[in-house]
């Protein structure tokens, strides 16, 4: 851009050349000479980037405010179910949204997340309890991850399969033979002291037999982990 205002000859083309930029003007027609040749160019430039600054400030304010909705409509959603004991007919495709929602924080760092959803049916279930499941995973996958990574969640229902199988996959550390044999005894913890109570993945494993699920888990050091959830669709 300094090369053609330099060409067209206009004073000060560097100067002018980032105020173009800034206003995200890349098109030099005559109307636009004309206008940078005015003896107000620069007053009238330095207003037009000023209007251009107060419009992305205003469009940076509509955006955050989203995503503070979408932030208080997920923490809505995470706390609204009761503790009646009894199952509800629930997508779990809404609850994992809701807490990738809840982690938008931490997952912005530097996590990219793929979704692989199959379409599936509401199954039977007690929502609360398995936001809590999500919340643990995601947790962990992100702490495995140091924040930068990838994050895969599944969700698959195989033709004919009485069971949803919920995955949540990372890419990082992984997971020794010998550690993966205790992670889900309580009080085990491969964090620094302070970082966890070594309780998530108890209590997760208590909740998915409460759903007469079941859980597996692969990891390769250096490669990853998954953890697989499988619930029982009646």
């Amino acid at each position: 851009m300094t090369a053609r205002l330099e060409e067209a000859e206009i004073p000060d083309a560097t100067y002018f050349a980032d105020s173009l930029v800034n206003l995200g003007i890349n098109d030099l027609s005559d109307s636009m000479k004309i206008l940078l040749l005015h003896p107000q160019n620069r007053l009238i430039f330095e207003a037009l980037n000023n209007i251009s600054n107060l419009i992305r400030g205003v469009k940076n304010i509509q955006t955050a405010t989203m995503k503070v909705r979408k932030i208080a409509f997920a923490l809505k959603n995470f706390a609204r179910f009761d503790n009646s004991g009894e199952r509800i007919a629930f997508d779990i495709r809404e609850g994992l949204e809701t807490v990738l929602t809840l982690y938008y924080h931490q997952i912005k760092q530097g996590t990219e997340v793929v979704r692989d959803y199959d379409d599936v049916d509401p199954i039977p279930c007690y929502p609360d309890e398995l936001n809590q499941v999500w919340t643990n995973l995601v947790n962990n996958a992100l702490h495995a991850m140091d924040y930068k990574g990838t994050l895969t969640i599944a969700v698959k229902r195989p033709a004919n399969a009485e069971e949803l199988m919920i995955a949540v996959s990372d890419t990082g550390h992984g997971m020794s033979e010998e550690v993966k044999a205790k992670i889900f005894a309580p009080f085990f913890t491969t964090k620094r002291a302070g970082e966890g109570s070594g309780l998530g993945l108890d209590i997760v494993k208590k909740i998915i037999d409460k759903h007469q699920g079941r859980i597996e888990v692969e990891s390769e050091v250096g490669r990853g982990t998954t953890f697989s959830i499988f619930l029982p669709v009646a």
